[in-house]
């Protein structure tokens, strides 16, 4: 009868462990899957220069998928991948990409208006019109060029972009004879000074300048003769007066310096 020889564990063919195993197999679902990830960057880019920050969202995204992936669950690796990796570049986007954020509602619009323009646009073979994408997605035309302008918020014109023919600059309109902003400093020093003010007199201001109240509603209301409002007054304009010109001399002298 045969011998059987006891079972040599150092014989033994060495096995992975686990932990191993699972991460080849995560290496392996992310290096077959960029391509994926870099398709799902450009879709969401707007701006090829920021195309290289996007995609690398996009591959943060895809690894994140490998390790939460189950085979056994019978989905796709893709199909699991894909929303996954747009969830990270909407957040990123939404996040770090806005000068000046809008409301969520607009950048959920927006994203929406852009994927189906880059649809009717295939299927057109010409842009289609704000209003023909807002009839497609039920919305209002006011609604799309919202969204499409809120684009803007991202990257702003430059103060030096060059306007078209015949107009001025966005630098030179601003700073033109008769624009809004041309007394802005002015505003500035006036709502300064008035911060000194005592609070009695900020509210006599508020009631003659701002509610635009006469005189004799003001005196009724403080318990004064219209006399005496009409003298206080006089005294905080000149007071401000006062402290607009000191203001405006010590400036100068420093400018001078």
């Amino acid at each position: 009868m045969r011998q059987t020889r006891p079972f040599d564990v150092s014989t033994r063919p060495p096995v992975a462990p686990e932990g191993s195993i699972r991460q080849s197999f995560q290496d392996s679902l992310v290096l077959d899957h960029l391509n994926l990830a870099k398709s799902i960057a450009a879709r969401y880019s707007a701006h090829t220069h920021d195309l290289d920050d996007v995609r690398q969202v996009a591959y943060m995204g895809l690894i994140k998928a490998s390790r939460g992936y189950d085979k056994s669950k019978g989905v796709s690796f893709p199909a699991y991948a894909a929303p996954t990796i747009a969830g990270e570049v909407k957040r990123y986007l939404r996040d770090h990409c806005w000068v000046v954020r809008p409301p969520r509602t607009i950048q959920d619009v927006r994203r929406q208006v852009l994927a189906r323009t880059e649809e009717m646009t295939q299927v057109l073979q010409r842009t289609p019109s704000p209003e023909e994408v807002a009839e497609d997605l039920r919305l209002e035309p006011c609604q799309v060029r919202e969204a499409l302008m809120a684009g803007t918020s991202k990257r702003p014109d430059s103060l030096d972009a060059p306007a078209g023919e015949g107009r001025e600059g966005l630098q030179g309109s601003l700073s033109a004879f008769g624009c809004p902003t041309d007394r802005l400093e002015d505003v500035l020093a006036l709502r300064n000074a008035i911060r000194d003010l005592s609070a009695e007199d900020r509210h006599l201001l508020y009631r003659r300048y701002y509610r635009e109240e006469t005189q004799s509603t003001i005196a009724e209301a403080l318990g004064m003769s219209q006399m005496q409002v009409s003298r206080k007054l006089s005294k905080v304009l000149v007071s401000l007066q006062t402290k607009l010109l000191d203001d405006e001399v010590r400036l100068r002298d420093g400018t001078a310096l």
